[in-house]
């Protein structure tokens, strides 16, 4: 819901109208922060360890990055059930929801694409995936070196789409934050408002 235009021709969100209709709930908070931070963190030790010679640190921080990357393929599961089975807030006015929606959808779709290929990497380089060090998962694809060659590219560019999608998300948080004044990140911000 918007308030009626401002003089300068800005929207703002009602907070005292049905706030229930105007925040996300409570899980989806919980599972867009925690997402957000796992793939940032992700997205860091996946450039740093990329130029870092064979060694220990290395080995540990390809395990980390794989666990990460399961992690996050099953909390996007989760994520995907709750937006499947709950309406979220109204969206932004005009032109900006269609952006919105499609840099969603990209997104939503990226949150499965990138650790499925990075998992099918893996397995196609003969190095499986052990979650935690406690549960070894089945390979994705049979052990094949040229397969694994051609897959890793594709995990490297869809990481980096993904990334270029998570500014232009900050990016249109921070216009509607600072520029619109309209209140729309209060929807997904943790506590009340």
């Amino acid at each position: 819901m918007l308030n009626p235009k401002h003089a300068d021709g800005r929207h703002t969100l009602s907070m005292t109208s049905n706030p229930s209709t105007l925040r996300y709930t409570a899980l989806a908070i919980v599972l867009h922060w925690l997402l957000a931070l796992m793939i940032v963190a992700s997205f860091g030790v996946g450039l740093y360890m990329s130029d870092l010679p064979i060694s220990p640190t290395r080995l540990k921080l390809y395990n980390w990055h794989k666990w990460a990357g399961v992690t996050i393929l099953a909390l996007s599961g989760l994520r995907l059930l709750w937006r499947l089975t709950h309406r979220p807030p109204a969206a932004a006015p005009g032109w900006q929801a269609g952006i919105a929606q499609a840099t969603h959808g990209l997104l939503y779709a990226l949150f499965f694409v990138v650790p499925l290929l990075g998992w099918a990497y893996s397995s196609a380089a003969g190095f499986p995936v052990v979650w935690f060090g406690l549960l070894q998962l089945p390979d994705f694809v049979p052990v094949d070196k040229l397969l694994a060659e051609a897959i890793k590219p594709w995990h490297e560019r869809s990481a980096m789409m993904m990334a270029g999608l998570v500014l232009l998300h900050l990016a249109g948080a921070a216009k509607h934050q600072w520029l619109d004044r309209d209140r729309l990140i209060q929807r997904m911000l943790p506590g009340r408002s």
